[in-house]
């Protein structure tokens, strides 16, 4: 599960009760707490721990790049210092939350003590002066559903931000020559996102599998794990080259300092192996270290999104568009050779042959129905973009690989989409609604939200607590 730790600024305005101020810096504190929330807060920078003081900008900076904060909580405890809280989003270079307490009844004589909803029109609008893009949560007291909600949604936005600005992408060999679709540009990808390949031969990896082989204790222990949790259908010398095979891509991951993958599937490993890539594949993604096919660098990229912004706590599974349900006139088979990961299966999945390929190496199994996301980030001529939307999981025929038959609202709008791009036939899945997080870190990462159904204005309605 991922770590997010948040920079507290609360803050005040000199003209409107400063012993309010300071009593809901407290509370909102204590509401953190009891959320399990990890953050940093500036009780010693002043005596109120509050922010509005310009002089006090630089040293919460400063603290708060020291303690690596991912985000930035700016509540407004009463009607806030505008000015202060651009300038210091501005250097910080975090997601920003943007939020205030409900403001209370006047009193009998029409006093106002906070006026917190004003602050927080004056901050938004200070904030775009500085070209800060920000998430606001609505209005609300401390103990209101939507505070928590919104509080949890905006830690998987920053974890989303934190992934895709530290993504370094293993690419094992080039794509195979007919994929055509899966090419990417490296050289824009690093200069427009930071997102890093480490290119390496196929003749790489091949040699550590010789050394995983020599030094055998890791390849038993992941023989083991296979034996374990896959219904094994192939040789055991097959297994063996899944299991070292498994721990080789592992170990280059970890040397080249990468937080996912992509593999040249075929052919030209099955020269050298024998096997499909795809069940080694399927350990990794279980592990939380996606594995792609075909060379897809934007698969990687998009399985490393979905997954952070389901804070880590649930697999995603890389899959094919393939053909249109027999059946349901909105359904779709979503499959792939067998790289699925084994939590996302609802049987135990077997260790065989793939569809269309005669060596074995891959898992088939049925995937769990439910609600489900689907997410591609892709571009060409310069246009990135996130392609966003839901799906459910529905019965339908028997099928090989691994492969799970879904339900959207329109497939003819969603077969267009990808046709005319900038899109291929590669997604990821994952059983958790996620579509409000993505939707929500584009904005921190330049990256175009993209949905395959009319839902913008409810994903919008969502993030502002309704």
């Amino acid at each position: 599960m991922a770590t997010i730790k948040l920079g507290y600024a609360p803050t005040r305005r000199s003209i409107f009760s400063a012993p309010d101020a300071i009593k809901y810096r407290g509370l909102t504190a204590d509401r953190l707490k009891e959320l399990g929330i990890d953050f940093v807060d500036i009780d010693d920078i002043n005596k109120e721990g509050l922010l509005y003081d310009d002089h006090d900008v630089k040293k919460i900076a400063a603290k708060f790049k020291a303690e690596g904060v991912d985000g930035l909580f700016l509540p407004h405890c009463n009607f806030g210092t505008e000015y202060v809280c651009a300038r210091l989003a501005k250097e910080l270079n975090v997601p920003v939350l943007l939020w205030g307490p409900l403001d209370e009844r006047p009193d009998e004589n029409g006093v106002r003590l906070r006026d917190t909803q004003c602050g927080l029109f004056a901050t938004g609008k200070v904030l775009r002066r500085f070209q800060v893009p920000f998430t606001y949560m609505t209005n609300c007291r401390l103990n209101d559903p939507v505070f928590k909600r919104g509080i949890k949604d905006f830690l998987a936005v920053c974890n989303v931000v934190k992934t895709f600005r530290n993504i370094r992408i293993l690419q094992i060999s080039t794509r195979p020559f007919d994929f055509w679709t899966t090419m990417c540009n490296e050289g824009e990808l690093l200069e427009k996102f930071n997102i890093q390949l480490a290119p390496i031969p196929m003749t790489e990896l091949t040699e550590e599998i010789k050394a995983v082989k020599a030094e055998g204790r890791k390849m038993a222990e992941m023989i083991t794990y296979i034996n374990e949790n896959m219904e094994v259908k192939i040789q055991e010398n097959q297994v063996e080259n899944v299991a070292a095979l498994e721990t080789a891509m592992e170990q280059l991951l970890e040397r080249y300092g990468c937080n996912a993958g992509a593999i040249q599937c075929w052919n030209a490993l099955q020269t050298e192996l024998g096997i499909m890539p795809c069940a080694a594949n399927s350990i990794l993604n279980e592990k939380g270290i996606p594995m792609v096919c075909e060379t897809d660098i934007h698969g990687a990229v998009t399985a490393l999104l979905v997954e952070a912004a389901g804070m880590d706590e649930t697999r995603g599974f890389f899959a094919d568009w393939t053909i249109r349900h027999p059946d349901i006139e909105n359904g779709e088979l979503l499959q792939h050779c067998g790289p699925w990961p084994i939590s996302v299966a609802k049987e135990k999945p077997r260790l065989t042959y793939p569809l269309a390929f005669d060596h074995p190496g891959s898992l088939t199994a049925e995937a769990k129905h439910g609600n489900i996301t689907l997410c591609r980030f892709d571009g060409d001529n310069g246009e990135y973009s996130l392609l966003l939307g839901n799906a459910k999981g529905v019965d339908g025929p028997k099928g090989m690989g691994t492969y799970l038959w879904i339900e959207v609202d329109n497939i003819k709008r969603l077969e267009a989409k990808i046709v005319e791009g900038p899109y291929i036939h590669h997604c990821v899945g994952i059983h958790k609604d996620v579509v409000p997080v993505l939707y929500e870190a584009c904005k921190y990462i330049g990256v175009k939200p993209d949905f395959y159904d009319p839902i913008e204005e409810d994903v919008k309605a969502y993030l502002r607590g309704e």
